[in-house]
């Protein structure tokens, strides 16, 4: 065994008796090292760990909410689009029935003229009245409205001129004669009003 010069270091590297202390040395009490852990010293793995886990935790609650507030936009969202399909088959059926409505009406109205003028004439009697007026009921069940009397305004989109005929004392254009009456289903005219018309003095048409 080797043993310790003057200085008490043995030569062979170990600490001899009289060995003393340096900075690389690990003291027996390691109580501080709690302190430097506390003080921002390293953490351990197992810490880091604990940490992140406890950062990404959510409410229960606050996650239900958040749930919840989806699936109602969600709700929200099919309600307006079931509601803008429903719109939109009962506008298409709405215009399929016009169109079948006009389509059987159309050819009806040289039938109604004939009634008008029979009427006109005073020949409208016996069984043929009942019957013309049944006819008319069951076109005004269909939604078919007859229109275009003497002492109108003259509107383009209603009524066609046949003829202007002079001027007389009145604010706008008239239809002061009615050779065959308009009809329309809804907003939309089967046949504007053929009329003649008379202008306010003091117009020019020439």
């Amino acid at each position: 065994m080797s043993q310790p010069n003057d200085e008490g270091v043995d030569p062979g590297g170990g600490p001899g008796p009289h060995h003393t202390p340096t900075e690389f040395d690990v003291p027996d009490d390691i109580s501080g090292i709690d302190n430097l852990l506390e003080e921002g010293g390293p953490l351990e793995p197992a810490d880091v760990d604990a940490v992140e886990e406890g950062a990404g935790a959510i409410d229960p609650l606050t996650d239900a909410q958040q749930q919840l507030a989806e699936r109602t936009a969600d709700l929200q969202r099919l309600q307006a689009e079931f509601l803008n399909y429903k719109r939109r088959v009962d506008r298409d059926r709405d215009l399929v029935r016009e169109n079948a409505v006009f389509t059987v009406l159309t050819p009806m109205l040289d039938v109604l003229d004939s009634i008008d003028r029979a009427r006109e004439a005073g020949e409208l009697d016996g069984g043929f009245k009942g019957v013309a007026e049944q006819l008319e009921r069951v076109v005004a069940g269909l939604g078919l409205v007859r229109f275009g009397e003497p002492g109108d305004p003259f509107d383009p989109m209603l009524h066609e001129a046949l003829a202007h005929q002079g001027t007389e004392d009145v604010a706008v254009p008239t239809a002061k004669f009615v050779a065959k009456a308009g009809y329309k289903i809804g907003d939309r005219v089967v046949r504007a009003a053929q009329v003649i018309v008379v202008d306010p003095a003091g117009d020019d048409n020439d």
